[in-house]
């Protein structure tokens, strides 16, 4: 039985609808990824689970309880902000102590409970220090520790890493992922970085328009896309839209004009007319490096960008441009005469 379930949800500013008969489940233990652009509604829904706002239809369970209407100071969860939201005037222990405080916990329990967990985030002899002594990571870690030593039933997290420069927002997802796993916390996880959701999650909710298009593994999410809108979001972004589909020894038939393609069949996927596929999955070479037939399409370079690791190039066919990314060591120049090749284990087909 999950921990967690949203049941025919709806959300309205007004009369504009953020949420509508929206659904999610999350069991014990899991950290799920709310992923999706800016308006999406995943904020939203962080925003309702932690109890900021209410549902105008639909119900919210927790442990098996109706939390719908239950108030904000009543729901045992511990929410990281953007912004971290420190006290500018308490010092790291007094931060991390507040909610204890307020709960009127004992100063011995207390003090046992702080050390403890500024030692699981790294931050054991930064008692003192007050948050203008501190940098964005252990900025986050103090929130991280605030957040936890109240010991929530659930874990929230709102773009907690958006603050952060690239190299340490790697080094904290890191550290979350290591915390959450240590102390089993439930935990929700909004952001709009594939990467970061799929580096530090169980499951991942890709929405749009206040829809999940797709929950699943983040290896799943990322090789096999439901629908066109997370194959774009994701990095999909070649699509060739077939006009035959037949299947045959574990393949899809498709063939477009005088053109014929094979996709592997994926149990549970979309048996759709549209393909995608990554431009790093695309083969480029000259017409007598790649042999013509299936899955092959002829074509000219237009444009070669470089981008340290390889060449993005996006190239002119009969089907379209595609844009293609290959690592090598000499470049194809513009209004050269290229093949590109296809495999069928990476072609897919999306809703």
């Amino acid at each position: 039985m999950a921990l967690l379930q949203l049941d025919n949800v709806s959300v309205a500013y007004d009369q504009n609808y953020i949420l509508r008969d929206f659904n999610l489940s999350i069991e014990k233990g899991h950290l799920i990824s709310l992923l999706g652009p800016s308006g999406c509604g995943k904020t939203t829904t962080l925003r309702l689970i932690a109890g900021f706002m209410e549902a105008k239809e639909g119900s919210f369970k927790f442990g098996g309880k109706d939390y719908t209407r239950v108030p904000i100071n009543k729901r045992n969860f511990g929410l990281v902000f953007q912004s971290y939201a420190l006290f500018p005037h308490l010092s790291v222990y007094d931060n991390v102590a507040f909610g204890l405080r307020l709960r009127k916990v004992k100063d011995g329990e207390i003090k046992r409970r702080v050390l403890r967990m500024l030692e699981i985030v790294g931050l054991s002899g930064f008692e003192n220090r007050f948050p203008k002594a501190l940098s964005g990571g252990q900025k986050q870690r103090v929130a991280i520790a605030r957040a936890l030593v109240i010991e929530p039933e659930l874990l929230l997290f709102d773009e907690p890493l958006s603050n952060l420069d690239a190299n340490l927002r790697v080094n904290m997802r890191v550290e979350i992922r290591r915390i959450q796993q240590e102390l089993g916390i439930t935990t929700v996880y909004v952001s709009h970085d594939q990467e970061e959701c799929f580096s530090i999650s169980d499951q991942v909710a890709v929405m749009n328009k206040g829809v999940i298009e797709q929950l699943d593994r983040p290896s799943v999410i990322f090789q096999y896309p439901k629908t066109e809108f997370v194959a774009r979001f994701i990095g999909f972004n070649n699509f060739i839209t077939f006009e035959e589909r037949t299947e045959e020894n574990g393949f899809h038939l498709l063939r477009v004009g005088d053109r014929r393609f094979k996709a592997a069949v994926v149990p549970g996927m979309p048996a759709s007319f549209k393909g995608a596929i990554r431009p790093d999955d695309i083969a480029i070479g000259l017409p007598d490096q790649i042999e013509a037939g299936d899955n092959t399409l002829d074509g000219t370079v237009k444009v070669s960008t470089y981008l340290g690791r390889s060449y993005q190039y996006v190239v002119e066919t009969a089907l379209g441009e595609f844009t293609v990314n290959q690592e090598m060591q000499q470049p194809f120049a513009g209004n050269q005469h290229i093949r590109l090749g296809f495999p069928p284990d990476k072609l897919v087909l999306v809703e």
